[in-house]
Formats: structure tokens, C-alpha cells, sequence
């Protein structure tokens, strides 16, 4: 999978750009604030649906203007397809494939990315969300159905919240115990598909992270992963310690669907208190492990970049392996700058034969030679010198 042409309307800082990219390596460059970021952040943008920068859609839309549109030329397997996203300011984003109208949650089955930035830091220094939300973002890459699954989960989840906290403080009726327990079936369905559609991914990138760690840091490094469930006691979210037995790798989905029933009934009372729901998938963690060692609070500032590194190396070789369009686009931003010689030279030569690499870099003799094929260059929104020569005008870019 490559993009062969990315067309962008007020999107960030660009009113307008077009802009050719080539199979393998394409270099953004320019100095920060410029624009370069936002190029390759609307790519990701189409693969995710998510920004890897903001939490909200409004702040991609180019400011004083009502929409942003994002349009990209995608070839795999002699076959072409024009993706575009329209992100609106006060109603529904909109999406076409090949001039057709489908739903932006379809988007993903036609296009994936991986994408590391300086941000991916968090994802093992951060919080659980951080880490939940790494999960679920591949997981509907390589399978998009679960886009829905999740969405059905989060929607069941804040009515149960709700439904909690009017109970909360007061003596719960018959008819609102009743109720609870029709949203708890709701949430052990969902739910345990969700648990378990990311216990087969943390099985699948296992042996690309610990592949991906040593090629990085040298082979007496030991880097692990695996989920830690909140159906079997865990809370990583009220940052308790891991707790024997809340780590599993594979757990058969009848069983998980029994455990999450008895994880409901064991923490009731608690719930009603708190207005919460406090168990389910958006309660779990990814945990890694360093040398046997918890990786938050125990790795150092390199070697957490360097387990970060893994995780999205791991994760482009898992859709190159599943994913049905074929290799993922392999998005570098700004990272180059913050590896010595050495892992520049490793990282090169570890996604030198994907597709197609989309690379941004403030100075140019950070990027290892090979990966300078092709450079596009970046000046306060405007596409001044290479491929396409589509010109731009804006604000605020990076």
C-alpha cells in the first residue's frame, strides 16, 4: 500500500496542497512550526481516524474556515482508489471512496498506517488509556468491525455510568437493579469481544516487540508484553500495584464472559458508591515488561523511547502479515533527532523494505542517507521545492 498523492483543503496551516509521494522513503523537511507534521498527520489521520497530536477533530480544521478536507490517491496490487474525509466544523465528518459516499468508521479497510512521533513516549511512561487506546486503534486496522464493537461498548458503558450515579447515594429500586442488570449483559457481551480481540493481538506482537527491542538495544535485552485484566482484580487505572494472577495471555471467551459476571457482582456495592463502573475493558492495561521489570518507573528515558520504538515496529509487522492491503504506510515524525548514530542506522535498515515510509525531520543530516531518496520540502505552509510543487498558505503548523 502506498499513497501516490495527498491533496489537502484547509487543513492545519494548508488552504490548499498537492503533493506526489513515491514508493519507499519520502522526506518532509523543515524547520518546526512549518508544516511538515501536518502533512503526514492527516495520512495517519485516514488510517485511524485519530490524531496523534489532539484529542478533538476541530483543531485539524484550518482556523476561520467550517471544513477540512483530506484526499489521498491509494495503489496496492494494480489498484487504485481515491479516500477522502471531510471534517466538518458543526455537524458529522463525511467519507468517499472512489467519489462514493461511505462511513468514516469504513476508512480503515482501505488504508493503514503506523505512525511514532516524540508523543509515543507516553506509551510506556503514560497512563493506561494511552496504551488501551494503542490497542484498540490496531485492532481495528487489521479488523474494522471492531470500530463498532468499541463504539457499542463505550455507548453501554456511559449509560450504566449513568445509571449508577442515579443510584448512587439513594436506595436503589427494584425496577433500577433490573435495569442494571440488562446494561451488565450488555457490557459482559461487548465487552469480553473487546478483551478478547486484544489478548490475540498482544499474542501477535509479542515476538515482533521482543524482536523489534533486541535488534534496537542488543540481544541481552529482554523486553515482554501482556494484558492486565480488571475482570480478575486489577486496577492499574487507581495506579495499584500488578497483581499475581491479573496478567493473562489468552483467556477462552466463555470464561471471560464468567469472569466479568462475577467481577460485576463482586465490586456491586463499590459501583453503587461510586457512580462508576469499574471493571471491563476500559479498565485493563497493556503491561510491559523490561528485564522482567515493570517499564513504567523502572526503564530509562532511552530505554522507554526504545521500547515505545518496539511496540510500533511490532506493530507495522503485524499488518504486514494481516492486514488485506498489504504493507502499512510507516509514518517516522521528528524522530531521527532523538537516536544516536547507531539507532538511526538500525531503525533505517528495520523499515527500509516497507512500501512506502513517510519521514519529517527539522535538519536533513539527521535522516541516514538511504532514507533520502526523495525530499519534500517545508516552509510556513507552503510546499516550496519537490514532488508535486502544489503550493499553500496558513498558520499554525508544525
Amino acid at each position: 500500500m502506498i499513497v501516490s498523492h495527498l491533496s489537502l483543503t484547509n487543513f492545519r496551516n494548508y488552504v490548499s496542497a498537492e503533493v506526489e509521494l513515491i514508493a519507499g522513503p519520502n522526506l518532509f523537511v523543515g524547520s518546526n512550526g512549518q508544516g511538515k507534521t501536518n502533512l503526514v498527520e492527516a495520512i495517519g489521520y485516514l488510517s485511524t481516524l485519530a490524531s496523534h497530536r489532539v484529542s478533538t477533530d476541530q483543531a485539524l480544521i484550518r482556523q476561520g474556515s467550517d471544513l477540512a478536507i483530506v484526499r489521498a490517491r491509494l495503489e496496492h496490487a494494480e489498484r487504485s482508489l481515491l479516500v477522502e474525509v471531510q471534517l466538518n466544523r458543526a455537524s458529522a465528518n463525511r467519507a468517499q471512496v472512489n467519489r462514493v459516499a461511505v462511513k468514516p468508521r469504513e476508512l480503515p479497510r482501505y488504508i493503514t498506517s503506523v505512525l511514532f512521533a516524540p508523543e509515543d513516549l507516553a506509551l510506556v511512561r503514560g497512563e493506561p488509556s494511552g496504551r488501551r487506546r494503542f490497542l484498540d486503534q490496531l485492532l481495528v486496522q487489521l479488523s474494522p468491525r471492531f470500530a463498532g464493537v468499541i463504539a457499542d461498548y463505550e455507548r453501554a458503558l456511559k449509560q450504566r455510568n449513568s445509571l449508577l450515579k442515579s443510584a448512587r447515594g439513594a436506595r436503589v429500586a427494584e425496577n433500577q437493579l433490573s435495569t442494571l442488570e440488562l446494561w451488565d449483559e450488555r457490557l459482559v457481551g461487548l465487552g469480553s469481544e473487546i478483551i478478547e480481540g486484544r489478548q490475540d493481538l498482544a499474542e501477535r506482537l509479542r515476538p515482533h516487540v521482543a524482536e523489534a527491542y533486541s535488534r534496537i538495544a542488543g540481544p541481552q535485552h529482554r523486553a515482554e508484553l501482556a494484558l492486565q485484566l480488571s475482570i480478575l482484580g486489577a486496577q492499574p487505572d487507581d495506579g495499584a500495584p500488578v497483581l499475581e494472577n491479573t496478567v493473562m495471555s489468552s483467556v477462552p471467551r466463555a470464561e471471560l464472559e464468567r469472569g466479568f459476571r462475577d467481577a460485576l457482582a463482586r465490586v456491586r456495592r463499590t459501583e453503587l458508591e461510586r457512580g462508576l463502573t469499574l471493571v471491563g475493558p476500559h479498565r485493563d492495561d497493556l503491561l510491559l515488561e523490561l528485564n522482567g521489570m515493570p517499564a513504567r518507573g523502572y526503564a530509562s528515558h532511552g530505554e522507554s523511547w526504545s521500547f515505545a520504538l518496539s511496540l510500533k515496529l511490532a506493530s507495522a509487522a503485524v499488518l504486514r502479515t494481516d492486514s488485506a492491503v498489504g504493507d502499512p504506510i510507516v509514518i517516522l515524525d521528528d524522530v531521527f533527532a532523538e537516536l544516536d548514530e547507531a539507532r538511526r542506522a538500525q531503525l533505517a535498515s528495520a523499515i527500509g523494505d516497507y512500501q512506502q515510509v513517510l519521514i519529517t525531520a527539522a535538519v536533513f543530516d539527521d535522516v541516514p542517507a538511504p532514507l533520502a531518496a526523495r525530499v519534500v520540502h517545508v516552509r510556513a505552509g507552503e510546499i516550496v521545492e519537490g514532488p508535486g510543487g502544489g503550493t499553500a498558505a496558513g498558520e499554525d503548523g508544525t
